[in-house]
């Protein structure tokens, strides 16, 4: 987005992956399922980036920014000065630290070279255990079935997705899983790992070539800390994504932002967000000037079942459903004191278009 706006002054990323920038999703979805090839991972060819005097630098680890001299420094001692600085650091996966945790066979899946290791481990398995029924472990789950793997899913709730998607959406999720075959342990957790086992709180020994935890992020926000950034659960951002540092913008898992349409201070994990913050970040970087008042959106393939969510609903008082969830073909609204905040759309793509304007033009209203 500098580029495109004009921009024609030195840009430089700086990543502690070792591979360049990737479509991230697809890490649980096609690619981790086997629909998907390689080649299709990465969003750009090294040429872009050359063509684009963007200088790529990987596995280029930070370990100190200082705003008064407008540095940063490197894990292997080189320093980068700079103008403007963007902090789009993402979130790290929580790990478990049970008896057996540290085993070569437990995955966390966040990165590319993490949905290979599990690939691979696939590839001469029989069965496999999830730990967490969120998004990830949801998506891992459809995706090793696809594989023809034997899948438990073993997480605390009682209904999958409940706290995020409400108690009817979050039965139609588990019907389609276990009408595809995955076998679910809710109401538990692991309380160890052997190398073929996994020991559950219950008492229940569950059979496991390999198991794949996915239970929650957590924002990586060391690097904001240490420079005196504001920081409440994630780096704390005005509305036009600047930190409390001038100077030092942030995108993506860590930004917490003022939301207009809930009056609250949000946090959203999801990559249209971290997409859009970028453009918005780079705009103000060369001085627009411009709120960020995109609305959030996030879709989760399982099986057969695409989910389309528009907005934002920490909470909320009622929902209402609009065609059929059994048919797969409904709109869900999730509204709090009557306002509407979220939109989840089954098989009605138009309808998702049609709730992101609408709620485009509330937050607008809010101005």
């Amino acid at each position: 987005m500098l580029r495109r706006e004009g921009y024609a002054g030195p840009v430089t990323m700086l990543s502690a992956d070792d591979d360049g920038p990737y479509d991230r999703p697809n890490l649980s979805k096609d690619y981790l399922a086997g629909n998907a090839p390689e080649e299709w991972i990465p969003l750009r060819p090294p040429e872009f980036y050359a063509a684009r005097a963007i200088e790529l630098k990987l596995s280029a680890r930070v370990v100190q920014i200082d705003p008064g001299a407008r540095e940063i420094r490197l894990a292997d001692g080189s320093r980068h000065d700079y103008g403007a600085l963007l902090l789009a650091t993402g979130a790290a996966p929580v790990r478990l630290t049970i008896p057996g945790a540290d085993l070569p066979h437990i995955h966390y899946l966040r990165t590319l070279a993490d949905s290979r290791a599990i690939v691979s481990a696939a590839g001469a398995a029989h069965r496999a255990v999830v730990i967490g029924a969120s998004f990830i472990g949801l998506e891992v789950a459809a995706s090793l079935r696809t594989r023809g793997l034997e899948v438990h899913v073993v997480a605390p709730e009682t209904h999958p997705m409940e706290r995020v998607l409400g108690a009817e959406v979050a039965d139609l999720v588990r019907r389609v899983h276990d009408e595809h075959g995955v076998v679910f342990h809710l109401g538990t957790t692991p309380a160890s790992f052997e190398r073929r086992h996994v020991t559950l709180q219950s008492g229940e020994r569950l059979d496991a070539d390999f198991v794949v935890v996915g239970i929650g992020v957590r924002p990586e926000t060391a690097l904001a800390e240490q420079a005196g950034i504001a920081v409440d659960r994630g780096v704390t951002v005005d509305a036009y994504l600047q930190t409390s540092v001038p100077g030092i913008w942030a995108a993506g898992d860590i930004a917490k932002w003022p939301d207009r349409l809930t009056g609250e201070k949000i946090r959203i994990e999801h990559w249209v967000v971290a997409e859009r913050q970028g453009q918005t970040a780079a705009r103000n970087m060369l001085g627009a000037g411009e709120r960020f008042d995109a609305v959030p959106f996030f879709w989760t393939q399982q099986h057969d079942l695409l989910l389309c969510y528009a907005g934002h609903a920490a909470k909320w008082d009622r929902v209402e459903i609009d065609g059929s969830l059994a048919a797969k073909d409904c709109t869900v609204t999730y509204r709090d004191g009557g306002r509407k905040l979220a939109v989840l759309t089954i098989g009605r793509d138009r309808a998702s278009l049609a709730a992101e304007i609408e709620l485009e033009k509330m937050i607008a209203a809010a101005t």
